[in-house]
């Protein structure tokens, strides 16, 4: 099959429509007061969820060129879930953002390479001031706290969290798997298990 090619805005356009699309369809899953999203998959019943980086993982485009956008925007959400396992609609949202503030100032005269170079400034900045802002949390009632927001404002998982995190501590490891009961458990497993 023959490559179709396409050079400059054209072929721009087309991508940040396809990184738009996908990224309109990930932000309304944003903070605890995110909304759900249906997802229709090829068998079974439809899954709803919240999760930005299950409802990125779904999106195919027919274009191909809209597609490919929506492609990079899917890793950003992609590694965000592997690096941070959450934070996947604030990375996909900020993305959106870069990329159309960035084409407008390219498209207004700035040089890309100058743009780049502020947006890595920027990174370094905006990470020193969310370390600086930061505080540990260094109570069961903290962490219950951010367990809960995390787990959609579920005050049960985020009590379980919190167990969780005072039995292990902060160098153990904690997993977690779909059960297939109607009561959430904790299992503490010491030592190694295969």
């Amino acid at each position: 099959m023959a490559k179709e090619v396409k050079f400059g805005e054209n072929a721009r356009a087309k991508m940040v429509d396809g990184i738009n699309i996908l990224a309109n369809a990930v932000k309304v899953t944003l903070g605890p007061k995110g909304r759900n999203v249906v997802l229709q998959k090829a068998f079974g019943a439809p899954n709803i969820t919240k999760d930005g980086v299950s409802v990125a993982k779904e999106i195919e485009l027919a274009d191909a060129f809209e597609n490919m956008g929506a492609q990079m925007l899917k890793e950003v959400a992609s590694q965000t879930s592997d690096v941070a396992g959450d934070g996947t609609t604030t990375a996909t949202v900020l993305a959106q953002a870069i990329v159309n503030e960035g084409l407008k100032a390219v498209a207004a005269g700035m040089n890309p390479m100058d743009l780049k170079r502020g947006i890595d400034k920027a990174v370094v900045a905006a990470v020193e001031q969310i370390k600086a802002l930061s505080t540990p949390c260094k109570d069961n009632k903290a962490i219950a706290q951010v367990g809960s927001i995390s787990a959609n404002s579920d005050k049960q998982v985020g009590d379980i969290i919190a167990e969780a995190m005072e039995r292990v501590s902060t160098s153990g490891v904690i997993t977690v798997e779909e059960g297939s009961g109607f009561e959430n458990e904790l299992d503490v497993v010491e030592g190694m298990q295969f």
